[in-house]
Parts: C-alpha cells; structure tokens; sequence
C-alpha cells in the first residue's frame, strides 16, 4: 500500500511540473496563468521531496538509535559459567554457576537471581563453594547507600541520550530553514533574470523595429543614411545585452533545478516554459515582528542547542557531584536449597528462604584526595557558565538580527515605491521624446537614450523587489523559521 502511495505522489509531481509546459504550448504567444511556478508551490515540493530535508529528518531517528543504545544499560543480563578440571582418574572440580540480574531505575538497585551448582564430588573443592548436590538458589539486591543512589552512570546517560533528541529536533529544523532560504534566494533570482530577459528582449525588438523603419525612410530619403547607423549600434549593443540575458537566465533555471526532486529522490528539470511568479510588495507588520521575536526567543534552533548543551551540563554536573560521596554498596541475598523436578518445594524445610539462608557484603572505595572528581567537576561548571554566557549573547544577536532585517524591509518598500514614480516619470519623458521625435523636433539619439535609461530604471525596480523578497527570506530565518 505504501508503494503504490509513493508511486501517484511521485506522479503527482512530474504531472504538475509538465503541466507547466503544457499550459505554456496551448498558448505560445503569451504565457497563461497556469504556467506560472508559484514560490510557495516551490518550497512545498521541497518540504516534500528535497534530499537534505529527507536527511535532516534522519536525525530523529538518529537520535532515537542513540537513545536505545543508553536504554541498553537497563537491559536484564543473565551469565552463565561453566568450569571443570579432571586429571587422571581425580575429578579436582566441577563448577556450574548462573545468574540474571535486572537492573531498576529508582536508587540503582540490581535484582539478582542465581543458580550455583559445585560438584562435591570433586577432591580438591574449596569447602566454602560446596553445595547442596541439587544445586543452590539465591535471590538477592544489590543497593548503593552513597554515590549512584540518585544518580549514577547509567541513569545519566539515559537522560543525556534523552537531551539529544532536542538536540536533533533542533538540528533538523536548521538544516530545513537552511535549504529554504537558499532556494528563496535562488527562486527570486530566477525572477530578477527572466524580469531582465524580458525588459531587453522588448528593448532589442523595439530598437530592431525602429531600425527597420529608419532603414525604409532612409532609402526613401526621408531620412539621414547615418541615422541608420546610429539606430543599427542601439540594436547590436541591445542584441548582446539580450544574449547575456538569455544565459543569465537559462543558469538561474539551471539554480532552481537544482531543488527540485520527485518522491524516489530523482531529479525533476523545470519545464522551459515555466515562469516565475511576480512578488507582493507587503511587508511583515510591527505584530508580525513581535511574533518573530518571540519565535526568535523561543524557537530558535540556535538557542535551542545552546539550551540543550546547557541542560546536558547541569545533568553532567549532577552526576560529578555524586562521585565526590563515598561509594558504598550492600548486596544482600537470601539462599536456598534447589528442589528436585520430582519434588514439590518444601518452604518449612531448614535449607529453604528463610532468615537465615543469606549472603551479604559490603563494598567500600572512597579515594582521599578527590583531586580527579573534583576536578571534573570544575571542568563542568566551568563549560555550564560558558554555555550561559554563549545563550545570552547569542539571543541579543538574535534579536538585533530579526530588527535589523525588519528595518531594512521597510525600507526597500519605500525604495521600490519611489523607484516605481521614477519609472512612470521616465515612460512619460520617452512618449514625450518620441512625440517629438515624430514631427522631426528631436533626434535619434535622445530617443534611443529615453529607452536605455527607461529599461534600466525598471530592471532597478525588479532588482529592489527582488531585495525584498530576498529580505523577508532572510527575516524569517534569522528568527529561525521559515516562510
């Protein structure tokens, strides 16, 4: 069932990115609507579908593995150990022992369970491993009184394996925010250069127009040959600028290619007719940076890290205070006779679980000076307190950063608003000159100017819409989001 999921996902793609093209071809002479690659379509198949966004979700998995690992100390673990020794017709020994032991989270208690079973056959046993010819049983715990009641290794590295999925959570959301901007930035891009292909595309079929027609004019005598010339240069220098602008673009498509994947991690091309899609010239609002600073603050994958890193330390440094008590261990075990499959267990017989039938030890290591512990521990507090340090001045940076790319946006809305008036003034200065021009009272020259200076001061207002697009990319993810 999950394959055939994937296999219409997969479809599902490559059919919306040829429609594209297909929408395209019904019409060739101008692009319809549906020909459009919109920009959130863009980062969706992306989520969807990129190779770095399919890793960055490994590391929840990753994360997870690690943490089955630190689990492994709490497994139960049973042994068994078989030894015997014969030399000639003398049997020396013959040792059979057993044990499970079942580790508890609470207090680093062990349960013990064990099966011992010594020959007493042998001639050269020591008399304190001898047992009962059926074997003995024990049950027992092993408790520590001092260091490892709270917390020792293994509770320690659980929690610290634990830490670590935050850790990749927040890992993956910064490589996810990563590749989103990059690919914001390379979408827009590809809008500044189809804008700039199209702007001297018209600006070269209008020079061409012109020349033609000076060229019948002039064999009319209507007009001056060398005006020909001076509308044939127009042309030719407006024909390489076209030419770079058909590479610029052609490349830029090639950029956007580059993010573009079907379910199957394959490669999927941009259909050729595709047309990136005009942005909206809106501003995030002064709540919508609030909002951001707030995620900022809250959310932001480097924060994130730094506070994961800050409490795996103060975990580490739980754990170093613990080792600087005395390591006191008491094992204790109630013994008993094992019963024979062919008998029932006698609980009233003497041999059985009772008071008396035990074993218990007490373990004792404490090292006088401390220096290691002690030392470790400094070590630890020292990294906490830089770790602090780091989280506050990375916050302010943080901030600042999300403030200054907001400012900046403001401003490249008012740049693109004033660069739209320029724009409609010089369109009235070009008709004004081409009125003129018509009935002979200014030249080719001035007129060929207008045009130049016009097409280059809108290729500036794409250029300014783009910054803003490319600006509110950067704001989102310098808050450590995405659009």
């Amino acid at each position: 069932m999950n394959g055939v999921t994937q296999y219409f996902r997969s479809l599902a793609v490559v059919m919306l990115l040829v429609g594209f093209a297909r929408a395209s071809l019904a019409q060739p002479a101008m692009l319809s609507d549906s020909a459009m690659f919109p920009a959130l379509t863009f980062y969706e198949l992306i989520r969807q579908y990129h190779p770095i966004v399919k890793q960055a979700n490994l590391f929840g998995d990753e994360a997870q593995a690690v943490l089955m690992q630190a689990r492994g100390a709490f497994d139960p673990k049973i042994t068994s150990y078989y030894d015997r020794k014969e030399f000639g017709s003398d049997l020396y020994f013959d040792h059979w022992r057993n044990k499970l032991a079942v580790p508890i989270w609470a207090g680093g208690i062990d349960l013990t369970v064990s099966y011992d079973r010594n020959n007493p056959a042998g001639q050269y046993i020591n008399p304190e491993e001898r047992t009962p010819d059926s074997g003995l049983s024990g049950v027992g715990i092993s408790v520590p009184i001092g260091q490892g009641l709270f917390i020792d290794a293994r509770r320690n590295t659980v929690r610290q394996a634990r830490l670590t999925l935050d850790m990749a959570r927040a890992d993956r959301l910064k490589q996810i925010n990563k590749i989103l901007f990059d690919a914001a930035k390379t979408y827009w891009e590809w809008y500044l250069a189809a804008q700039q292909q199209q702007f001297l595309t018209e600006g070269y079929d209008l020079a061409n127009r012109r020349f033609e027609a000076l060229q019948q004019r002039a064999l009319l005598g209507d007009a001056a040959i060398i005006d020909t010339t001076e509308a044939l240069i127009t042309v030719q220098d407006r024909l390489v600028q076209r030419q770079q602008a058909d590479v610029d673009e052609l490349n830029a498509r090639l950029r956007v290619s580059l993010f573009l994947w079907n379910v199957n991690v394959q490669p999927v091309e941009l259909p050729a007719l595709a047309r990136p899609q005009a942005p909206a010239m809106t501003p995030p609002d002064t709540v919508a940076l609030q909002a951001l600073l707030d995620q900022a603050a809250q959310g932001h994958p480097e924060l994130l890290k730094l506070n994961v890193k800050n409490q795996q330390l103060l975990l580490e440094e739980r754990f170093r205070r613990a080792l600087i008590q005395p390591q006191l261990n008491l094992n204790a075990m109630l013994l008993s006779q094992t019963p024979r499959i062919d008998q029932p267990y006698n609980w009233s017989s003497y041999y059985a679980f009772r008071p008396q039938n035990y074993k218990v030890s007490v373990d004792f290591v404490f090292p006088l000076f401390l220096r290691k512990e002690r030392g470790k521990l400094r070590e630890v507090q020292i990294k906490n307190r830089q770790v602090v340090l780091e989280q506050q001045q990375v916050g302010r940076d943080i901030s600042n950063t999300v403030r200054v790319s907001y400012n900046q946006l403001q401003t490249l809305v008012q740049q693109s608003a004033v660069q739209q008036q320029v724009i409609r003034n010089q369109e009235r200065l070009l008709r004004a000159e081409q009125q003129k021009f018509d009935i002979g009272e200014s030249s080719l020259f001035l007129v060929n100017a207008r045009e130049t200076k016009l097409i280059d001061l809108r290729i500036k207002g794409e250029e300014l819409k783009t910054k803003f697009k490319k600006a509110v990319a950067e704001l989102y993810y310098v808050a450590g989001t995405a659009q």
